[in-house]
């Protein structure tokens, strides 16, 4: 991991535009900038507006700079007793391979368990082999496509439980 010390806070009308830069770039790279995907979402230049209620939230992670270099977020998933959707981890392609998205991951599980969910879920794609490798790493299972996907593009599909 390199010396940088890193952050992480709620996100803010400020960090939107970041915040929407990061995951369209990412989406770009790995040939997702496609409908069915977050890169059409129609709130994704406004983030900080869709996470105002306690059964979710979005936070960005800063460098020491100040810099949003990713963010990731949560919302409960209806469709799932007590489970919570992972949504949206996107990293810089500067910070990559730092053991970020690990403590990403972790941060937003916390914040779940705390909002009381007892279940992480979490939609992908194959294309993604780096976001699956971390998700498998972190324990997280794949299952069958659930009825009801959020982005129709998606492909791949994991839950976990947030209790051992």
């Amino acid at each position: 991991m390199d010396n940088k010390k890193y952050s992480f806070r709620e996100i803010t009308a400020a960090d939107n535009a970041a915040v929407a830069s990061i995951v369209r770039n990412n989406l770009e790279k790995y040939g997702l900038d496609i409908p069915g995907t977050a890169y059409f979402d129609e709130g994704l230049d406004h983030l900080s507006d869709g996470y105002t209620d306690d059964a979710g939230g979005y936070f960005v992670i800063l460098e020491d700079t100040g810099r949003v270099v990713g963010g990731i977020g949560y919302a409960g998933f209806p469709y799932m007793k007590d489970t919570a959707e992972l949504q949206k981890l996107y990293l810089d392609d500067s910070v990559k391979g730092a053991g970020l998205g690990y403590e990403m991951i972790s941060y937003i599980e916390d914040r779940m368990r705390e909002s009381g969910y007892k279940a992480s879920y979490l939609e992908t794609h194959e294309n993604l082999q780096a976001a699956i490798h971390i998700y498998e790493k972190c324990g997280y299972m794949e299952i069958a496509r659930p009825k009801e996907v959020g982005h129709s593009t998606m492909n791949r599909f994991f839950i976990k439980n947030l209790y051992k």
